[in-house]
């Protein structure tokens, strides 16, 4: 999909195209100092692999010769779906509502996760008891209302932190991603629907029909990547978009989670397909088709682990490799410091 972005310069999403514009490419010479450094420590050029390249992206887009990973954060942005009413998820909507109370408790899988790792954990409610639109009959929001909400992810940056991992919850919003995913790349609907919390055949199919309802009710009108995420999206999708092009803008390096959330990412990568490159794939969800779609939007995930749960595990986990990776480029031994030989000239 192109985005032809003319007929709307004017209106609500103009401070977002102008944001967009203004983004920081990586810093070149955080590169070459982390570079540097690696060609001292005790181990042969290239031996750890990606993880060396994992340092030097984080280097270059906290612009700092010596990266860290003192304040990493998950954020998880919730939201509920008008689409969720087609019967599109194995569970009731009343589900958002108990999982935030489940996460404020301390009981979901991305607490232990984060607790494990020493990673900051903050979820954000998104009006949970007021779902978006029914996207087959009409927009999820109006493009001020879904400005508005991407300029309140924006906010989520604003706390302060050297590496932002995003996730999300929301019942029924893999069938927004997809709808989402189909608008962008085009293709049969049933391509890019997945099962999400688990639905049988039967909700498969109520899936795929409630993704070509909405495309054909909002046909003519889904050339712009940002008029895509207001009739099709969800709070939680737009806030994460806001809260990566943030990030951008503030040098703090992303790692995406799954399906839902590399939908926000998909949209602005639409806009400009260089707004990713300091986002990283935390891992390949074993939902739908977020393979593809990551190979699309240029991003190699970290991690297969087959997982599919969404609330930003799979960003987590991979936090915890990136401060692993960190901590070998930190604090290994340079050759000199251990009287270790370099390898020799021949």
């Amino acid at each position: 999909m192109t985005a032809d972005n003319s007929a709307s310069d004017g209106g609500p999403f103009a401070d977002i195209r102008r944001l967009i514009a203004t983004m920081p490419g990586p810093d070149r010479e955080a590169i070459g100092m982390i570079c540097e450094r690696d060609a001292m420590l005790t181990k042969p050029a290239g031996a750890l692999g990606r993880m060396e390249q994992l340092v030097e992206w984080l280097g270059a887009w906290q612009g700092k010769g010596s990266p860290s990973l003192d304040r990493p954060l998950v954020c998880v942005f919730a939201g509920s779906h008008g689409v969720t009413a087609r019967g599109v998820s194995a569970y009731p909507a009343e589900v958002n509502r108990q999982m935030l109370d489940n996460f404020a408790a301390g009981g979901g899988a991305i607490n232990q996760i984060c607790a494990a790792y020493g990673l900051g954990f903050k979820v954000f409610d998104l009006a949970i008891d007021l779902p978006t639109g029914d996207i087959c009959v009409g927009p999820a929001f109006s493009e001020k209302d879904c400005v508005a909400t991407m300029a309140f992810g924006m906010e989520a940056v604003a706390a302060g932190t050297d590496c932002l991992a995003l996730g999300e919850m929301g019942i029924g919003n893999t069938t927004i991603a997809a709808a989402i995913y189909a608008a962008l790349f085009g293709g049969d609907p049933s391509h890019w629907v997945g099962r999400g919390t688990g639905v049988d055949e039967a909700g498969i199919a109520r899936k795929v029909e409630a993704v070509r309802e909405a495309l054909a009710h909002h046909a003519g009108h889904l050339d712009d990547p940002l008029e895509v995420l207001s009739r099709l999206g969800g709070r939680e999708i737009a806030a994460m978009a806001g809260a990566i092009l943030a990030a951008r803008l503030q040098r703090v390096p992303v790692v995406l989670d799954g399906y839902v959330a590399t939908a926000a990412a998909a949209v602005l990568h639409a806009l400009d397909p260089s707004a990713l490159d300091h986002c990283l794939a935390g891992h390949v969800s074993a939902e739908g088709a977020h393979a593809e779609v990551l190979e699309r939007l240029g991003l190699v995930p970290l991690l297969v682990l087959g997982m599919r749960l969404g609330e930003g595990s799979g960003a987590a986990m991979a936090l915890g490799l990136l401060k692993g990776a960190l901590a070998c480029h930190r604090d290994m031994a340079t050759f000199a410091q251990a009287g270790v030989s370099e390898r020799s000239e021949s």
